[in-house]
Parts: structure tokens; C-alpha cells; sequence
């Protein structure tokens, strides 16, 4: 009776995983990435009310359900250049925390459509980087409902900043009497240094009744509000990094930082280490150099990954051959990533970057139905998204 006991209970293990599953929608693929470490294949995604209700492994597809080689997480872009320039900052000081990027934002803007039909289902939004400290972020959804409120998953979701030449680019000495408000500093990377150390000092030593800006500020000092500083050289991502060390030494040591645009990043990979430092890596160029005459290597990803810095690869603005989220991930794999090390990239590392990932960045039960779709095996360059469901509705059919 043992023996038989032994035989019977794996195939009615089987028989239950097999079992159907009531759903508004389901797809087959002959591997399902999850995101979790598990590759699942010949499996079905069911999706009931937007959710994943089931990952059923082992099935065929059903007659006339939507089958294609490939699923993975809709994948996340933490920086979606998907604003309207300079019309989305508030530019009359070099220090505006509480500027909302997200009344901002062009619904109807054609962006949205390059990031959700390349795959990317969830983005991050910043004020434009003209100010040393512009704002607040947004993460939203690519595409749903035609007003930005409905499509926001995490509102005033990280502070932004900017190091390097663009916070000073546009302003200029004043020589006699000023010609615009743009007679000011910072007019220097040294004087945009200047402007981030004042603001976290008068925030941290501010006394009797303080404003919401003050108010923002302190919360990013404390750790609860993450700052996303766009740094590309090394000079600028030494002096984010040293910052945090300053403000710890102050007695804040929860300040989190995480550098976007970090295009010399493997040129620091010991201070990112020792501050415990994220990055956003920006799309690759061809010829290595990027924005501020940064020098981008192909290894940079494999790089840090490997020391142990959270790595998340955005795409900018998705547009032109090559540039897609997807694209990027095909090529860090180039320069030594790992399929899942890449995989993570685009999905888990950017969800828990922004903070949304009990609701997206892997296929799991409960989770935001949000998948892409590929006709190849992802990421290679044979392959493209040729599907996209959002919330539980397939807004990119492949058949």
C-alpha cells in the first residue's frame, strides 16, 4: 500500500497544476520567464480583473488562444524621457522640490505608444534636468485610461536632481544689471555642487515652522523619498556619492541614491559599493561616448552587476533602430550579462528601485497582468515584441 500511495500522489500533483482556470483572458507561450528565477515551459497565463490568477506549466494551446514563443514581465524603464523639454520644469529657481513632473504630462503625447509597443508596460517620469533639484517623479502605466491620475501607479515617487553641465548650461554671469532670471548661478559644475549642499544644509538645519519644499527635502534626507540624481561622468557620480556620505556623517545615513545616466559608473564601482548606490545605465552608443563627453563601456553592466550594484537599463526616449528597452538588454548581454542578470535589469531591479514591485516586474499570481510578447527567445537581436497585454487587455495583438 506504501508503494502505491508513492505512485498515485505525483499524478494527482499533476492533474491539479493541469486543472482549468476560470479567466478573462489567457496566453500561451513556449517559455514564460516569470522574472522569479523560474522558466516555465509550454505554459498558459491566466488573467482575470487585470491580475495573473495562474502560470499552468505542460499544456498545449487551446484553439484559437494567443500562442508565441516567448513571455516575460512587461519590462520597466526608470527613465522614459516621455516629458514635454522644457515646458515640464519650473525653471525661475535652481531648487524646486515640490514641482509635480506629473501635471506636466501629454496623454495623448506619442511616446507612451513607443515605450508600451516596444514592451515597456511601466515607466518613471522626471522633471526635465534643467534645475539642480527639479522635482517630483511619477511611475505610471504606458498606456490605459486617457488621463495620467488613472494610469499613475506611485505618485511623488522619488526626488529628482541633476549634476553635471545641464543644470548650468542655460544660466550666465550677470554683468551690471541682470537680463533675465537666468542671470544666476550655478554657471559652473562646481557652483551646481554648491547649489545641492546648500539646499540639504538649509533643509537640515531649518528651524521654527518649515515650507513644503523644506518638508520634501527632509524626507529625502531621512530615506523615505529616494533621490534620483542624474549623474554621466565620474565627476558628477563622485559628488552624489560623496554627498550621501556627507549628509551621514551629519546624522543622516538613510539618505538613498540612485544615480541615473550613470554612464561612468564602472569607472566607481568601489564608492557605489561602499554607499550602497543603484544605477540606471543609459542607452548604448555605438561610438561609447555619451551626454557630458562620458564614456560608456559595453561591460558596464556585467561590471557592477557582479560587485553587487543594483543595475536597471533604461532606453530614454525608445526611439530610433536599436534604442528599445528590449535592445538595451541584448546588448548588456553583448558586454557579459547573464539572460536573467539582463532580464532582471529591465524587470525585478527597476521595480524595487521605484518601489511598486508588489505590483509588477514579475508573472506571478496577483501581480499586474503586464506582458510582453516575443516572437524569439527575448533580447536577441533576431527577436522583437510582437505582443503587449496591459492591466489584462492585449492592446498589442500578435496574431
Amino acid at each position: 500500500m506504501m508503494t502505491l500511495s508513492f505512485l498515485i500522489l505525483p499524478l494527482l500533483s499533476s492533474v491539479a497544476t493541469a486543472a482549468p482556470v476560470a479567466a478573462d483572458l489567457s496566453v500561451h507561450a513556449k517559455v514564460v520567464y516569470t522574472a522569479t528565477g523560474e522558466r516555465v515551459e509550454n505554459a498558459r497565463v491566466s488573467i482575470s480583473d487585470g491580475k495573473i490568477v495562474a502560470i499552468t506549466p505542460g499544456v498545449d494551446a487551446r484553439d484559437g488562444e494567443t500562442s508565441v514563443l516567448a513571455i516575460t514581465p512587461g519590462m520597466i524603464d526608470l527613465s522614459a524621457h516621455a516629458t514635454m523639454g522644457s515646458r515640464s520644469v519650473e525653471e525661475t529657481t535652481e531648487i524646486r522640490p515640490g514641482f509635480r513632473v506629473a501635471n506636466t504630462l501629454d496623454v495623448f503625447s506619442k511616446s507612451w505608444e513607443r515605450h508600451l509597443y516596444s514592451g515597456v508596460t511601466t515607466v518613471m517620469v522626471h522633471p526635465y534636468d534643467n534645475n539642480c533639484i527639479g522635482g517630483l517623479s511619477v511611475v505610471l502605466k504606458t498606456g490605459g485610461a486617457e488621463n495620467i491620475a488613472a494610469r499613475t501607479i506611485k505618485a511623488d515617487a522619488a526626488l529628482r536632481g541633476a549634476l553635471g553641465d545641464q543644470p548650468s548650461q542655460r544660466n550666465h554671469p550677470a554683468f551690471g544689471r541682470p537680463t533675465d532670471f537666468y542671470s544666476r548661478r550655478p554657471t559652473t559644475r562646481m557652483g551646481v555642487e554648491w547649489e545641492w549642499r546648500k539646499a540639504m544644509y538649509d533643509a537640515l538645519y531649518a528651524e521654527g515652522q518649515i515650507d513644503s519644499d523644506t518638508a520634501i527635502l527632509r524626507r529625502a534626507l531621512s530615506g523615505e523619498l529616494t533621490i534620483f540624481a542624474q549623474a554621466w561622468a565620474t565627476q558628477d557620480i563622485r559628488t552624489i556619492c560623496y554627498l550621501k556620505e556627507e549628509m551621514a556623517r551629519e546624522g543622516h545615513p538613510n539618505m538613498r541614491i540612485i544615480v541615473d545616466a550613470a554612464a561612468e559608473a564602472w569607472r566607481e564601482p568601489g564608492l557605489l559599493v561602499r554607499t550602497k548606490t543603484g544605477v540606471i545605465l543609459p542607452p548604448y552608443e555605438h561610438e561609447g561616448r555619451t551626454e557630458d563627453n562620458a564614456f560608456f563601456a559595453l561591460s558596464s553592466a556585467k561590471q557592477l552587476v557582479d560587485l553587487g550594484v543594483a543595475v536597471a537599463l533604461s532606453s530614454h526616449t525608445a526611439a530610433g533602430p536599436g534604442a528599445t528597452l528590449g535592445s538595451q538588454a541584448g546588448f548588456a548581454q553583448r558586454g557579459g550579462l547573464s539572460f536573467a542578470e539582463a532580464l532582471a535589469a529591465v524587470t525585478t531591479t527597476p521595480a524595487r528601485m521605484a518601489g511598486v514591485e508588489n505590483r509588477v516586474g514579475t508573472i506571478e499570481a496577483g501581480k499586474d497582468a503586464d506582458l510582453a510578447l516575443w516572437n524569439g527567445t527575448p533580447f536577441e537581436l533576431t527577436s522583437r515584441v510582437v505582443g503587449v497585454v496591459l492591466d489584462g487587455k492585449m492592446v498589442l495583438d500578435p496574431r
